[in-house]
């Protein structure tokens, strides 16, 4: 299969149709495709947030921002498909529950699709892994504030893992004032690098 016809294939999943139909926000599918072969820089996430949902566009949100300034990246940068991979483990918004919280990425869209994906970006050089749910994919269970801590090693492999870069980390982020001093630097660094290729 072609990259075209499996982005096209993705892009008309319906596979979790009654699923988001019967949560709190009763929406339909919109997956949120941003991948091509010539990638150098992979960002895992974890699945679209409400407003991606509505913009079609990854990480347009208060969290894109957040990372953008983490990574060092322009906005055109960030959505150059041609240098920049956005696959997160869900394609879709999951939807919030009756209280309105965020439910998780549903399992069955990285198992339909996820290994077809990244078997066609051969040239990813730098991984980063954004979150809980991409990091216990990648690198197995455990805590975020361990994987993240972590990071040195790593980095040795050309994976960064990565807090949410949502506003609920914000707090994570003043206790541990070292993701800022120590690891961004290595991050900005490691993304200049590979996106200067």
């Amino acid at each position: 299969m072609t990259l075209t016809a499996l982005h096209r294939e993705i892009s008309a999943c319906t596979l979790c149709a009654a699923r988001f139909a019967a949560t709190a926000t009763a929406h339909a599918p919109r997956p949120v495709v941003w991948f091509d072969a010539g990638a150098r820089l992979l960002i895992a996430g974890q699945a679209p947030g409400a407003r991606v949902h509505a913009s079609g566009l990854p990480f347009d949100d208060a969290s894109g921002d957040r990372l953008r300034d983490w990574t060092g990246l322009s906005r055109d940068q960030f959505y150059d498909r041609a240098r920049v991979a956005i696959v997160p483990l869900a394609f879709c918004f999951p939807g919030y529950d009756a209280k309105g919280a965020d439910l998780p990425p549903p399992t069955i869209c990285a198992a339909t699709w996820r290994a077809r994906v990244l078997a066609r970006l051969p040239e990813v050089r730098l991984t980063l892994l954004v979150g809980a749910a991409a990091m216990g994919w990648h690198l197995g269970a455990g805590p975020v504030a361990t994987q993240v801590a972590a990071w040195r090693e790593q980095a040795a492999r050309g994976i960064y893992p990565l807090p949410h870069p949502s506003w609920r980390n914000t707090g994570w982020l003043k206790r541990n004032p070292w993701f800022q001093t120590d690891l961004i630097p290595e991050l900005r660094g490691a993304v200049a690098r590979v996106m200067a290729k």
